[in-house]
């Protein structure tokens, strides 16, 4: 499992170069938290109906990032994703299946832990599910019908139905997060146009092959056509069990109610950042924005929203078969690989997946670990990862702080990464000339220091316990970079005995097979190292 690291010493002179985009102001502006040296992050998890694939884990990665980065900072996160255990898709497909819902929504949530976890996705401060914040719901639910913003749909006889709609036109803040406000011209970016061209708006109607409506919202009962669900009553083919009784009357919660019930029950009046997918932007965030602040209560400071992963251009998505699973794409590639995939462009980019996208991730973990193992070699050691783990934002290179305090530019970040790459392996080059050759392998281990604690603040240094412990990486530590140094180990010995009885034909067939086999060899004055080329 992946643990989350020790909080560092807050770096107040680069935390306050952090600035970040805000979807609700279309603007980059700076980090300022709410509370001084503390941040509290509310991320949309899954909807556990079935299993994950790249596109689902693509947010979990990005905001990952930016969590590592707050870390890195000093700041105390607390990190809240939840699981939406319970809708229609849940109850429908297993029913279809033969099975509980709540079976099924534990057996997917499980599978989603899982690819967290592969991939190196720090576990959240809390990971809260619906089903267990239903009267933290019903209590928001009566807030906002207090208030004059929501109302109970009753029956011929006065009796409440189950079904509750927030009041749109009653709240006039309504548009707000998507810049589509009652009454006034739409104001647009580049990433929001994006999404209204690809999913739903205020003032588009139809169907949106990401986010099917809701049938409850499709409801006759509604006073507006922009209302929404806040309880609905059940469907006949709902099982008991999903059914709670309310004050307003028998039924189960609407999608975006329970987004703001636990929110509220584990951040309080008011937190710093509301993160997700931009597909759920609108009409869930903006709903979400709505209600919770119609019930009294401040919404989020600052919302992210990371884009989409597409395949040959168009959204992955299940709905749409295009969908790669988690399982299938690891069993193919290492999960570094993936997660370097996932997390090698800006959040707020399109990242397209193909195999040219692994390959460069791949080529990215040849070229870290090639540097990493030969600086290791060159230095007699590798630095203990809680060494690596304690570097402050402060003590990074300018260019990599400079690359993530720019809205989390990942992009920039990993430029900085292989600038000092290439630095180090110039110095390793000039090792074996160095006059002092202390001082050689101190300024060697500096850099390789750095270029693994850079790599930890975006969750890919390959020899944290993370990598080490799942086998994964292939770097020191790994039952398999064991294995591998031992048999090497023995052919450079056998090598170095040939070459000192003047065999050359058996020396260089020996290091001929090596090159073939992906080894290269480099030879120094204490010795041969090896590395995968």
């Amino acid at each position: 499992m992946t643990d989350t690291p020790k909080p560092l010493d807050f770096s107040d002179s680069v935390a306050k170069g952090l600035h970040l985009y805000n979807t609700a102001t279309h603007r980059i502006t700076p980090f300022v938290p709410l509370k001084p040296g503390r941040v509290g992050i509310y991320v949309c998890g899954a909807t556990v109906q079935s299993s994950p694939h790249v596109g689902h884990i693509r947010a979990a990665v990005a905001f990952d990032v930016v969590r590592r980065w707050m870390l890195r900072l000093g700041y105390k996160v607390t990190f809240v994703r939840n699981v939406t255990d319970i809708d229609d898709k849940i109850l429908d497909k297993a029913a279809a299946a033969g099975q509980r819902w709540w079976e099924r929504a534990y057996i997917y949530e499980r599978e989603f832990t899982a690819a967290y976890e592969t991939l190196g996705v720090l576990p959240p401060t809390v990971e809260p599910r619906a089903t267990g914040h239903i009267l933290d719901m019903v209590e928001l639910i009566q807030r906002i019908v207090d208030n004059g913003h929501g109302y109970v749909v009753t029956d011929a006889d006065g009796n409440p139905t189950g079904n509750v709609y927030f009041d749109v036109p009653s709240w006039p803040h309504y548009g707000e997060l998507t810049h589509q406000k009652q009454g006034e011209g739409i104001e647009s970016d580049a990433a929001s146009e994006v999404t209204d061209r690809m999913g739903p708006s205020v003032d588009e109607t139809g169907a949106d092959k990401y986010n099917p409506v809701d049938p409850a919202d499709a409801s006759p009962d509604k006073h507006d056509p922009r209302d929404f669900a806040l309880w609905k009553a059940p469907k006949d083919t709902d099982p008991e069990d999903a059914r709670w009784s309310t004050p307003f009357g028998v039924g189960r919660p609407g999608w975006h109610i329970e987004c703001s019930a636990m929110i509220h029950r584990y951040l309080g009046n008011g937190f710093d950042i509301h993160g997700g997918g931009l597909d759920l932007r609108f009409p869930h965030h903006e709903n979400e924005m709505a209600q919770t602040r119609a019930a009294g209560f401040p919404s989020a400071n600052l919302w992210m929203h990371s884009a989409w992963v597409t395949a040959k251009g168009e959204k992955m998505s299940k709905s749409l078969g295009n969908g790669l699973s988690v399982p299938a794409v690891l069993a193919e590639h290492s999960a570094w690989v993936v997660r370097y995939a996932l997390a090698s462009v800006q959040y707020r980019s399109m990242l397209e997946w193909s195999d040219q996208t692994l390959a460069e991730a791949q080529s990215a973990y040849d070229r870290v670990s090639n540097f990493i193992e030969r600086a290791g070699a060159a230095i007699g050691e590798q630095p203990a990862w809680d060494e690596i783990a304690s570097v402050p934002a402060v003590d990074l290179p300018q260019d990599f702080v400079k690359a993530m305090n720019d809205d989390v530019n990942v992009a920039g970040a990993t430029a900085a990464i292989f600038t000092a790459v290439r630095n180090g392996n110039t110095l390793l080059s000039r090792l074996d000339d160095a006059a002092d050759s202390k001082a050689a392998q101190a300024e060697v281990r500096a850099v390789l220091v750095s270029v693994r604690s850079m790599l930890d603040t975006l969750g890919l240094d390959p020899l944290a316990p993370q990598w080490a412990s799942s086998g994964d990486g292939n770097g020191e530590g790994s039952k398999e970079h064991e294995v591998l140094d031992a048999l090497i180990s023995e052919q450079l010995e056998a090598r170095a005995e040939a070459r000192r009885n003047r065999d050359f034909a058996k020396a260089d067939a020996i290091r001929d097979a090596l090159t073939e086999a992906g080894i290269a060899i480099e030879d120094g004055p204490s010795g041969s190292v090896w590395s995968l080329k």
